[in-house]
């Protein structure tokens, strides 16, 4: 079963930002810059977990933030259902 995550980061050399942003970005459905709306089972979050360790350095943070089943949204803003490998709007 997925669960959703909020991924933040803030990496500091160039280089490997670039290498996390891309590979974030590649497993995103939403987010801005460097906060990033992550649905994912238990196998994808310990691979996600592993491949971050790999690509970051000590002093980068990478924060990986359960999403509780009903979260609060102000103004706009919408979740996205992901059920079954689908988006559901």
């Amino acid at each position: 079963m997925r669960k959703e995550y909020l991924v933040c980061y803030d990496i500091c050399n160039p280089k490997r930002l670039s290498k996390v942003q891309t590979y974030l970005y590649s497993l995103a459905l939403g987010g801005q810059k460097s906060a990033l709306y992550i649905p994912l089972d238990k196998f994808e979050l310990e691979e996600l977990i592993h491949k971050l360790n790999s690509l970051t350095k000590p002093e980068d943070y990478v924060h990986i933030i359960p999403i509780y089943p009903d979260p609060i949204c102000f103004g706009k803003s919408d979740f996205l259902k992901f059920e079954n490998g689908a988006i559901v709007l």
